[in-house]
């Protein structure tokens, strides 16, 4: 008997290692050498070296148009416009994101305690997300322009 059930529980173990393994694919993680080729030397660095552009320089900090913000590494969409607004930061601010598109990890770099927001397909690095935001949610996602694509709907 107790033969039977470590096997099940081995196979149960391995089965979802290979579950695991397989949604990986599926999500769009690739490989580093992958992401070299497809991504500029500075999309490089900030989505997958979580790196950071220098304050106000990105292209969607003033951007305000129609649309739906995505993933600049797998074209996932991240956030709605209606969600970003003007907070005087230096990137673009949003206060809600896409339900299960942005994951949240703790970040301890810098001698700071922060919380690292990614792609939740890609796992691409995104920005830091806040709880200092002025409208209701009371939440800021501070995000690298160059970790966007921008798709317009008007």
């Amino acid at each position: 008997m107790s033969k039977i059930l470590i096997f099940t529980l081995a196979a149960l173990y391995y089965s979802s290692l290979f579950a695991q393994s397989s949604s990986i694919k599926i999500t769009g993680m690739k490989s580093e050498k992958e992401w070299k080729e497809i991504l500029t030397s500075e999309e490089y660095r900030i989505l997958r070296e979580k790196g950071t552009e220098a304050p106000n320089s990105g292209t969607y900090n003033l951007h305000f148009e129609n649309g739906q913000y995505l993933c600049n590494g797998c074209k996932t969409e991240l956030f709605e416009s209606n969600s970003k607004f003007k907070s005087s930061c230096g990137w673009p601010s949003f206060d809600d994101a896409i339900s299960g598109k942005v994951i949240e990890r703790k970040d301890n770099t810098f001698g700071m305690i922060r919380t690292e927001i990614l792609c939740a397909n890609c796992e691409g690095h995104l920005g830091h997300v806040f709880n200092d935001g002025p409208t209701n949610t009371g939440i800021r996602y501070c995000v690298n322009s160059i970790s966007m694509d921008f798709i317009n709907k008007d």
